[in-house]
């Protein structure tokens, strides 16, 4: 999610407003000329300006649609799902500047949350909220714990779709001269999923899944975690404890060994929080293949 769709609707929206306006008070070209025979531009203005202001105060303030571009949210969110994302949920902001104009709620536990990543905030990504402002959350011996209480967790047998599966990694350049094809990517994906192990995990109002790679530990690459103090982490990453500060979050992927998350870049600022994932309504495979509407349902 690397594309704000607004640095070009707001801009567009504002110009035919300014000329749809104008004709209004002062040039009246539709009104002394009569539909089709003002100039372009004023026509543009009346036949697209409703519309672009419409679907902007929609995207900006209440719904607004995004898509999944990688793996760290499996098994909740695969790449390829289009979701509709909450934009009221954590506060009314205006489009590009971001400011805040209404107060109208805040995350929760367990909440995916959509949001500006903080080390460039162009790009926008999309994680589950772990810790809230004042938490300490820690790890220890497989268990993650808030505020010194254990997240409930429980072992779970997930059948995991194989057409999701292989899409797990994408074929094209990994590294600079190294390159995946198609079926190089499948089989990476097919042979991962060998590997992996499900858990129930119960945070707030929410029940989800999560996923973890036997044999690995991500945690112990983290470089937000590694910087902290030896006593709160351990250099293998099998425990940690931070504490989150005032005004920020900590979150992390659903997809726990391959997600780069707080654990790798430390936290959310309550500015740069975007909006709350509600829903999956289309998922579109990778290629020339036609949408689906399988997994279309809530995100919880």
């Amino acid at each position: 999610m690397d594309f704000d769709f607004n640095l070009i609707l707001v801009p567009l929206t504002i110009g035919l407003g300014i000329i749809w306006l104008l004709d209004k008070l002062t040039l009246k070209q539709r009104k002394t000329r009569g539909r089709g025979k003002e100039s372009m531009l004023v026509r543009w203005a009346y036949d697209f300006f409703p519309v672009l202001a419409v679907v902007l105060i929609v995207r900006s303030f209440l719904i607004e649609p995004f898509n999944i571009p990688s793996s760290s949210m499996v098994p909740t969110l695969y790449t390829g799902d289009f979701i509709a994302v909450n934009k009221y949920a954590y506060g009314v902001r205006l489009p590009l500047t971001y400011n805040k104009v209404l107060d109208t709620g805040a995350p929760e536990h367990g909440d995916v949350a959509v949001f500006r990543y903080p080390e460039n905030p162009s790009i926008y990504y999309i994680k589950r909220v772990i810790g809230l402002p004042g938490d300490t959350v820690s790890y220890s011996q497989g268990k993650l714990a808030i505020n010194n209480v254990p997240v409930a967790t429980k072992a779970v047998n997930f059948d995991a779709n194989a057409e999701l599966t292989s899409q797990l990694y994408g074929a094209g350049q990994i590294a600079p001269g190294q390159f995946l094809s198609e079926a190089q990517a499948v089989e990476m994906g097919q042979q991962e999923e060998d590997h992996a192990q499900y858990f129930q995990e119960m945070q707030g109002k929410h029940q989800h899944l999560v996923r973890y790679l036997t044999g690995m530990n991500s945690s112990q690459y983290a470089p937000f975690l590694q910087q902290q103090a030896p006593e709160v982490v351990s250099s293998e990453g099998t425990q940690w404890r931070i504490k989150v500060p005032a005004g920020q979050y900590f979150v992390m992927g659903d997809n726990r060994d391959r997600s780069a998350d707080g654990r790798f870049w430390g936290f959310v600022p309550d500015d740069n929080l975007a909006g709350k994932a509600v829903y999956i309504w289309m998922h579109k495979p990778p290629g020339l293949k036609l949408p689906t509407f399988t997994r279309n349902g809530a995100i919880d």
